[in-house]
């Protein structure tokens, strides 16, 4: 059984601006990262959501980490159904954008060369990771807005199919992905493609989250992301630092650890990801998961 527990980046704005985590000096890119990888052995990458990554910048993060290292990429906003504004695509194929009159674009407005080209620049931006062997797996999380509807099934298994060989990790915002009519068959979609089905944690009762299902559809991978429980911010919050402020307390970590564990048996490896991301709330709880278990990690040097 092997479990990695980890953070949602490593660069976030509020996380260097509170100047608790990183020692000081620790002020460029190559040191953070270096620091970071002393201390955990997985991180999901953010901004690849926000931005097409770029190999070049792939290549320096395999080269500033150990041995056994993982990343695990989040997709590009524009393949998860995002609203994506014409200035998050790269400089060059710009000009060949639609104009549609309208501030954003989505995947139906993107003329199909540009968007085969998109694609291709994804995967090459994952090579030198996955060379390296530190490509852990490709996380897209499908917004609220798509349903478990024919429609947007057919774009959730265009995106499986798009990414195979990778292995890849779904997860939902939407609760008609598992409720009752549709769980079963989410979950037979995602054993059939081999696609990592992703378990949250986050508030209850709230819109704008998928029910948590402590299943495993890959043989391979099984994540669980942490969002934090902060009723409160969840809906309406205006940025996702607000969103996701909330610090487990040590009695919920402990209630973590024996369905993580169990889950763990099911699957070659198991990634826990902190996506509570506030100042260095992700961090100092992901350490004291650490040390409740005997999950693989480094304690802070």
């Amino acid at each position: 059984m092997s479990i990695l527990v980890g953070t949602a980046s490593w660069t976030d704005k509020t996380l260097i601006e509170s100047g608790a985590f990183y020692p000081p000096g620790c002020n460029r890119a190559e040191a953070r990262l270096r620091y970071y990888s002393s201390v955990f052995p997985l991180v999901e990458v953010d901004s690849s959501y926000y931005a097409m990554p770029s190999a070049a910048n792939s290549a320096l993060w395999a080269e500033r980490t150990p041995a056994g290292f993982v990343f695990d990429v989040k997709a590009f906003r524009l393949f998860t159904g995002h609203q994506t504004e014409p200035k998050f695509f790269p400089k060059d194929l710009q000009p060949e954008l639609p104009d549609t009159g309208k501030k954003n674009l989505y995947y139906k407005d993107v003329p199909a060369p540009i968007i085969d080209e998109m694609w291709a620049r994804f995967f090459a931006a994952l090579q030198p990771l996955r060379a390296a062997g530190k490509l852990g797996s490709v996380l897209f999380q499908f917004p609220r807005w798509v349903t478990a509807a024919p429609k947007a099934l057919a774009h959730v298994e265009h995106c499986a199919e798009r990414m195979h060989p990778f292995l890849t990790a779904f997860e939902f915002r939407h609760e008609s992905w598992f409720n009752e009519e549709h769980r079963e068959s989410t979950l037979a979609m995602e054993r059939e493609r081999g696609i990592v089905h992703v378990i949250v944690d986050a508030p209850e009762g709230v819109t704008g989250r998928a029910h948590t299902v402590w299943e495993v559809t890959s043989p391979e991978l099984a994540i669980v992301r942490l969002h934090g429980r902060n009723v409160e911010t969840w809906s309406g919050a205006e940025s996702a630092a607000e969103r996701f402020n909330y610090e487990y307390s040590d009695d919920e970590l402990r209630e973590l650890v024996p369905p993580i564990e169990a889950i763990g048996k099911r699957a070659r490896r198991t990634h826990v990801i902190f996506n509570n991301c506030w100042r260095d709330v992700a961090q100092r709880n992901a350490v004291t998961f650490m040390s409740f278990t005997k999950f693989a990690g480094r304690s802070p040097n």
